[in-house]
C-alpha cells in the first residue's frame, strides 16, 4: 500500500491502453494522467523545482514564475503549495477554464496574457511578460521549460526506461511536442543507448516547432508559435502535422469507448494511428505512444458543443467514431 506525504511522490508509471480493441491500431498508449497534477508534467516540474533549489536559486522570498498552458502551471502550483512556494503562472485565452480554476484553488497567481504574437499565438507575449517580471524584481524565479534542461532530463531518466523495461522490444516510440522536453529526453534516452527505436514526433498544423506555418490554434497543449530552444531535430527520426479537427475527433472516438483523455492525448493518438496506417499497413509492428494527460479539464473545450460551435461551426462534426487506418 502506497503511503506519501508530498503530492509529487505519487505516480502511475506503468499503464498502458492497447489500442488494438478499440480502433485496430497496434499501438499501446502510455498513460501519464494519473497522479495528482493529472499529467506528465508532474516529473518535468519536479526535476526542474529540485534542481533550482539545490543549485541556490531559490532564497527565502523567492517567487516561482513559469508561462504555461495548463499542464505545467498545474503541476507547478501543486508541488509550490507543498513545499509553501509562491507561484505565478502566465498563461493565456486558450488556458481551459477548469485549469485557471484549479492553479487558483491551489494559490497560484494566474495571470491570463491576451496579445497575439506576430505567429497568431501567445507564446512569445507569455515568455516577455516573465522576462520584464524577473527584471522588475528579483524575487521571481523563472524556471524556464522551453531552455531548462531539467525538463528533457526529467524523460530521460524517467519516461524512458519506464518504456524500455515495459517495452524492451520496442520499434515505434510516438511523443506529442510542446516544449519538446518529453520529445527530446526520450529520443536521446533510446539513441544514446543505440536502440532500434523510430522516432516520431506529433505536432498540431499551425506549429512553428519543426518549421511549420502559423496558423490559428484553439485547443490548448501541443504546438508553439516560438520555436522551443531545447529542440534538437538530430534525436527525432520523422514528424506528423495533426489538424486540430482530427485532434479533436480523437479524443470523442476514445471518449466513445470509455477514455475520456486530454487534448494532447488526441493530438498523439491521432497522428500515430494515421503514421502507422501509412507505414505499417496490415503489420504489428511493437509501438507505443505517451499520453501526457486525462480529459476532465477539457470538458469546457474539446468536448463541450457550444466550444466546438464557436470554434468550427458545428458540434456534430466530431461524432464519426470510425478512425481506424486500416480497410
Amino acid at each position: 500500500m502506497p503511503i506519501i506525504s508530498s503530492p509529487h511522490e505519487f505516480n502511475v508509471e506503468d499503464l498502458y491502453i492497447d489500442l488494438r480493441r478499440l480502433n485496430g491500431t497496434p499501438l499501446y498508449l502510455k498513460c501519464e494522467g494519473f497522479n495528482f497534477a493529472g499529467s506528465i508534467k508532474l516529473k518535468a516540474a519536479a526535476e526542474m523545482l529540485d534542481a533550482a533549489e539545490l543549485e541556490g536559486l531559490i532564497r527565502p522570498g523567492s517567487v516561482l514564475v513559469e508561462s504555461s498552458s495548463g499542464n505545467l502551471g498545474v503541476a507547478l502550483a501543486i508541488i509550490a503549495a507543498d513545499r509553501g512556494y509562491r507561484f505565478v503562472c502566465v498563461t493565456d485565452p486558450r488556458c481551459n477554464p477548469t485549469t485557471v480554476r484549479l492553479m487558483r484553488s491551489l494559490g497560484a497567481d494566474v495571470r491570463v496574457i491576451s496579445k497575439q504574437d506576430a505567429n497568431l499565438g501567445y507564446l512569445h507575449s507569455r515568455i516577455q511578460y516573465v522576462r520584464d517580471l524577473c527584471a522588475s524584481d528579483d524575487r521571481y524565479v523563472w524556471l524556464n521549460q522551453y531552455a531548462n534542461p531539467n525538463n528533457w532530463r526529467a524523460h530521460y531518466e524517467q519516461t524512458a526506461p519506464e518504456i524500455e523495461r515495459s517495452f524492451p522490444d520496442l520499434e515505434v516510440l510516438f511523443v506529442g511536442a510542446g516544449t519538446t522536453g518529453t520529445l527530446m529526453g526520450c529520443a536521446r534516452y533510446f539513441k544514446e543507448r543505440r536502440r532500434p527505436v523510430t522516432i516520431v514526433a506529433v505536432d498540431a498544423v499551425g506549429s512553428v516547432t519543426f518549421g511549420g506555418v502559423p496558423e490559428r490554434r484553439v485547443v490548448p497543449g501541443l504546438g508553439t508559435s516560438t520555436r522551443p530552444a531545447l529542440l534538437d531535430e538530430a534525436w527525432v527520426d520523422d514528424v506528423v502535422h495533426v489538424l486540430e479537427t482530427d485532434t479533436i475527433r480523437a479524443c470523442h472516438s476514445l471518449a466513445a469507448r470509455g477514455f475520456v483523455l486530454g487534448g494532447s492525448t488526441g493530438t498523439v493518438v491521432s497522428g500515430a494511428t494515421r503514421w502507422l496506417g501509412e507505414k505499417y499497413p496490415g503489420e504489428d509492428p511493437v509501438a507505443v505512444a505517451i499520453s501526457p494527460d486525462l480529459g476532465e479539464r477539457y470538458l469546457t473545450s474539446v468536448y463541450d458543443e457550444t466550444w466546438l460551435r464557436t470554434h468550427f461551426g458545428q458540434a456534430d462534426l466530431f461524432t464519426d467514431t470510425d478512425w481506424s487506418p486500416y480497410p
